[in-house]
């Protein structure tokens, strides 16, 4: 029997079709705001057969209503649809924080997924840049930064005269015009940001930490991090949400 999961971020949805094992089969994509067009709601839902399927869904999600909406629809086919933090998940992880209804269901799942190492740094190049510490198998904080994407949208609209900019990882010297000068900043910007956070996490204990990669500029920035060995992981997330449908 395949298991249906998913993850429902802010500009994204992953949804994914997992063999009896938890393994991934299948996956499907599309953007987060397409879900609240009724139509294309209807249709898309349609991919996903309860005769085929395990009746128990589980998504992590940081969009209330989106997971309403694909609740609601696989509801009607019978499915039982669970958020992760409606699940036992400190029975998977320690959770060390001051505040767990604040930590975002996404971040968990990465934590999750990481747990094949003792000691990691997820980076998520999402709608914002996440930085997630898994130590000592203990899941115990992060740093929440402007994502890339949002902030080059945001200079665009906030400027009259600014292009939108489509990053390039070309970037040799400062700029000689105004979309040169832009992928600089941005480049040369996020890849102190990224470096400068690693060292102070790392410094503060004193730990040679993995780091693992996943989101939209992944690719992009793994050879601007600085002396250490980079793992990109795109379906880290899946892979700690199909953890924990596994305990379920």
């Amino acid at each position: 029997m395949n298991y249906l999961v998913g993850d429902i971020g802010n500009t994204f949805i992953k949804l994914s079709i997992l063999s009896s094992s938890f393994k991934i089969k299948k996956t499907y994509n599309l953007e987060t705001k397409k879900i609240f067009n009724r139509k294309f709601e209807i249709s898309f839902l349609k991919n996903f057969n309860r005769k085929i399927l395990n009746n128990k869904v589980i998504f992590s999600s940081v969009v209330p209503k989106a997971f309403k909406i694909i609740k609601k629809n696989l509801q009607i086919k019978k499915f039982k649809v669970i958020e992760i933090k409606e699940t036992n998940i400190r029975k998977i992880i320690k959770i060390n924080i001051k505040n767990y209804n604040q930590l975002g269901s996404d971040r968990i799942s990465n934590a999750i997924g990481s747990l094949n190492f003792k000691n990691s740094i997820i980076i998520d190049f999402g709608t914002a840049t996440t930085f997630d510490i898994v130590k000592n198998g203990v899941y115990e904080g992060g740093v929440i930064s402007p994502g890339i994407n949002l902030s080059i949208l945001n200079l665009n609209k906030a400027t009259a005269l600014l292009p939108l900019l489509k990053l390039k990882n070309s970037q040799k010297d400062y700029g000689k015009n105004t979309k040169e000068a832009l992928n600089a900043g941005f480049i040369w910007g996020y890849e102190g940001l990224i470096n400068n956070i690693i060292k102070k996490i790392s410094l503060k204990s004193n730990i040679n930490y993995k780091i693992i990669l996943t989101g939209g500029h992944a690719k992009l920035f793994k050879r601007h991090i600085h002396k250490r060995k980079v793992l990109i992981d795109q379906n880290i997330t899946i892979k700690g949400i199909a953890k924990i449908l596994k305990e379920l």
